[in-house]
């Protein structure tokens, strides 16, 4: 029997939303996620060398505006105890530096043994490399660090080697910046070095999270075999690990809470799906076993608070080559009620190190 007019008009309009629908499915699944907080780099990324596997930046001065933040427990600086109080105290005394006042922003770079062709070595031997703005006094700076180190040149560059485990070097680049290193050839990431260009794909993976005050970006392409060693027992999990290329964070505060993006760029569309629905199942499987009361037991009330509510409350999506986990995190799940959370004030990196 012959479709009436009505009939046919019927089926071209559902073959076109069909259409529509596909073409949205199609488009959105072969496009990458947008960048969790796009931005252009902060200038102090140039100063870092541009072979670290690890970039990381946090704008202290502007979190420093924010009132009610998490940021203090997030760092693991909550309740500390009455002794590291005093040992602060007396470390601002001594280099009239207080990091709450006086630093301003910080780039970091990083070469984790784990992330290295050619690992070996100890903890010490992790290469850190911090370059920070901010208010110094040189002078009693100087004199802190030559308690137990000692002045080095190279050319005309002053700075300053401190032993320890891992050793320790700084250098003043100016009155408003200072470079500070630690582990091994610390020496060597402090001196000056040229300028060079960072591997696009780095620059690409920084774009994407450089709008935030606290983000970092690392590539995963090169992992030597040894850090693959810890999923031998899983074959599926291996592989999926060697798929991912790159991963990047962005942390943005948004009141009590800081909301936390984690980016994984994997190989190729099926991986990064298979990936997504291995976290899914990781984390049904950590809920199942988080309701043991024997596992419970195991585990601080906060520690056991702060795992509730990652399992429940992080969600995972994943689109074309991208996973992204998102959570956000409040100052009670880190053990802190709203409102309260406390500040301490750390040392700078590396602050500690002339007492070794």
């Amino acid at each position: 029997m012959p479709l009436s007019s009505t009939n046919r008009a019927l089926i071209a309009t559902a073959l076109l939303v069909c259409a529509l629908c596909l073409a949205y499915y199609f488009y959105h699944q072969h496009n990458p996620l947008p960048g969790a907080s796009t931005g252009s780099a902060p200038a102090l990324i140039s100063q870092l060398p541009a072979d670290a596997p690890v970039i990381a930046y946090i704008d202290v001065a502007s979190l420093r505006k924010l009132q009610n933040s998490p940021l203090a427990a997030i760092l693991g600086l909550a309740s500390p105890g009455p002794q590291s109080d005093r040992d602060y105290t007396e470390f601002v005394r001594e280099t009239g530096f207080d990091y709450s006042r006086d630093l301003d922003t910080v780039a970091l770079a990083a070469w984790p043994q784990s992330f290295q062709a050619s690992p070996g070595g100890g903890i010490g031997d992790n290469r850190i490399l911090a370059i920070a703005n901010g208010r110094f006094d040189e002078q009693k700076i100087q004199a802190y660090a030559l308690r137990t180190g000692r002045v080095a040149l190279r050319g005309k560059e002053k700075y300053f080697i401190v032993p320890g485990n891992p050793p320790v070097s700084l250098a003043f680049l100016s009155p408003e910046r200072i470079a500070l290193a630690s582990g091994k050839d610390a020496d060597q990431l402090v001196a000056a070095h040229e300028a060079k260009t960072r591997d696009p794909a780095m620059n690409s993976r920084i774009a994407r999270v450089a709008g935030a005050p606290i983000f970092a970006a690392a590539r995963t392409d090169n992992l030597p075999d040894s850090f693959y060693a810890n999923f031998s027992n899983s074959p599926q999990l291996e592989r999926l690990a060697r798929s991912v290329r790159g991963i990047s964070l962005a942390g943005q505060p948004d009141g009590e809470k800081i909301k936390m993006a984690l980016d994984a760029e994997c190989d190729s569309m099926s991986n990064a799906i298979q990936l997504a629905t291995l976290i899914d199942i990781a984390r049904m499987g950590a809920s199942v076993a988080l309701s043991d009361p024997k596992t419970r037991g195991q585990m601080t009330r906060e520690q056991a608070a702060f795992l509730n509510a990652l399992i429940s409350q992080l969600k995972v999506d994943h689109q074309d080559k991208w996973v992204r986990l998102t959570l956000d995190i409040t100052p009670a799940m880190l053990g802190a009620p709203p409102h309260t959370a406390s500040v301490h004030r750390p040392a700078i990196p590396g602050a500690a190190a002339p007492t070794h």
